[in-house]
């Protein structure tokens, strides 16, 4: 762990220094392409509101919270990585799922006990309980696993929970969940004598990627710069990628999506959507998301909480669009996974600032709650980033950084790695382990006699060149796998003498 240790609040007096609000904003299928304070985006992205809050805080390069939505959202609540998350599991008609909640607790429940008012708004995709009145002194929320009927209206006429009971909403759901999030924050249903944490979940990117009406063909014409490697070859990575392909050369030789033609017109997310279309459809839907940031800001600042409040901005992953030729998340590649995050707390914290190191959901849950002075009665997963906030560009920073993807399965159900479907049931993409440390990537996929992955990602920020098999990269790759095997250890992963061996360790290139 890193030798430098600073308090946050070391600025101000523990007297001046109360313990903060905690707002965390919470975005779906978001790559940090789509905000314009990442050098990434398109030049004519521009989501202001965002930008705004990353000039009053530090902005993360890359964070990865988990390679889907619901994974994700387990690990913010547990602190604990997918594979060892218990009693989660999957049953009945997709998205369906349940946990018990004595194996499988979640922190909001204990910073009730200790001391906070705890309130969720939004998407709720982690087992069919939500857990209001356990975990929730107030929330509103879209229950995907109790509904699997409704849980693709991401966008309007939704079934939602009131503090428990249900109704139909209609109108623009990201819009709605701004609304009952700035009444919140100026006190409705909120307890003005205890700090509170709220968790507020936008849908907005997820598919069916749908623009609220006064942001529709707002970015028509735009064009967008084509990934280098959308079409393919990959022939220094996995075999997977032949199945998870989704793009294809269009008519006047731009891509275009994979599968027949669109009728004319459409702007849908279909096949035969041009690339330029698709970039353009998701921007103008993070628009609304954008204007839900202002919105709430505007109210911590009017109601006399913004620094008062810890505000951290992130989403539950990335989403590739035509990296590596994705339309997907899932996939090891900070295309695909890499959300944004900004935290920010104007008066605490440093601003203006970026920070090059990588956090995981784990690191979150262990931050909230040594800001909020939250005692967790279980094992975590997360390390102290304490220290990048106090300074985000030091140096002195040696802590690696796991994430897990296991499908559909956590907790015991991750003891045995399976073969056949079971293995590539999320989006084609097999179970893996993959560590950052420092600038290098590293990607094990839990399928025998497969290729190694080694990223150099301040060389190679695309990842188009995978340094594996070359023989000069020999030392770091085996340091790295070791590294891994031991993040493995540390997290409990029950697979961990039993992953298969690769094609280096076979003797292959």
């Amino acid at each position: 762990m890193p030798v430098l240790v600073v308090a946050l609040g070391s600025r101000l007096s523990a007297a001046e220094n109360p313990r903060p609000n905690l707002l965390f904003i919470y975005a779906d299928d978001q790559s940090y392409k789509t905000l314009s304070c990442y050098p990434e985006s398109p030049n004519w992205v521009k989501t202001p509101n965002i930008d705004r809050l990353a000039e009053q805080g530090i902005r993360f390069d890359r964070c990865y919270l988990g390679a889907w939505c619901m994974p994700s959202r387990a690990g913010v609540l547990t602190g604990r990585l997918q594979h060892a998350i218990r009693s989660m599991t999957m049953e009945g008609t997709y998205p369906g799922s349940r946990y018990d909640p004595a194996q499988c607790p979640f922190w909001p429940a204990e910073a009730r006990r200790q001391g906070y008012q705890t309130a969720q708004i939004g998407k709720w995709h982690t087992g069919t309980d939500t857990g209001y009145g356990r975990d929730w002194d107030f929330q509103i929320v879209w229950n995907r696993p109790a509904h699997p009927e409704n849980a693709g209206n991401y966008y309007k006429e939704q079934i939602l929970t009131f503090n428990g009971e249900e109704r139909l909403v209609k109108g623009y759901s990201t819009d709605n969940y701004t609304d009952w999030a700035v009444d919140y924050i100026q006190g409705d249903g909120r307890d003005p004598n205890k700090p509170w944490y709220l968790w507020l979940c936008y849908g907005a990117i997820h598919g069916p990627t749908t623009p609220a009406d006064r942001h529709k063909g707002a970015l028509a014409d735009r064009t967008a710069p084509v990934p280098a490697d959308i079409l393919g070859p990959w022939p220094d990575k996995p075999a997977y990628l032949e199945k998870t392909k989704a793009w294809m050369e269009g008519p006047d030789g731009r891509p275009a999506k994979r599968g027949k033609a669109a009728k004319k017109g459409s702007v849908g997310d279909r096949p035969g959507q041009t690339y330029d279309r698709w970039i353009q459809q998701v921007n103008e839907c993070m628009m609304a998301v954008d204007e839900g940031v202002g919105r709430v800001l505007r109210a911590l600042e009017e109601s006399g909480q913004r620094g008062k409040t810890l505000v951290v901005y992130t989403a539950d992953q990335g989403y590739g669009l035509g990296e590596h030729g994705f339309n997907q998340k899932v996939a090891p590649y900070d295309a695909t996974i890499a959300a944004p995050l900004i935290v920010s707390r104007p008066g605490t914290l440093p601003e203006g600032k970026v920070c090059r190191h990588p956090v995981n959901s784990p690191d979150l849950v262990e931050l909230f709650c040594r800001e909020a002075g939250v005692r967790l009665p279980w094992k975590t997963h997360g390390r102290d980033i304490r220290p990048l906030l106090a300074d985000p560009e030091t140096t002195a920073w040696d802590s690696p950084m796991l994430l897990t993807h296991t499908g559909r399965s956590y907790g015991a159900e991750t003891d045995a790695i399976p073969t056949g479907g079971r293995l590539t049931d999320t989006s084609n993409t097999p179970w893996y382990a993959m560590l950052r440390d420092g600038r290098y990537k590293y990607v094990r996929m839990l399928v025998e006699n497969e290729t190694e992955e080694l990223y150099d990602l301040a060389a190679d920020p695309e990842e188009l060149v995978n340094l594996a098999a070359k023989p000069e990269h020999r030392a770091r790759l085996e340091s790295l796998r070791a590294k891994t095997i031991d993040e493995l250890r540390r997290t409990e992963a029950g697979f961990v003498d039993s992953m298969p061996p690769t094609k280096a360790m076979n003797g292959g290139n």
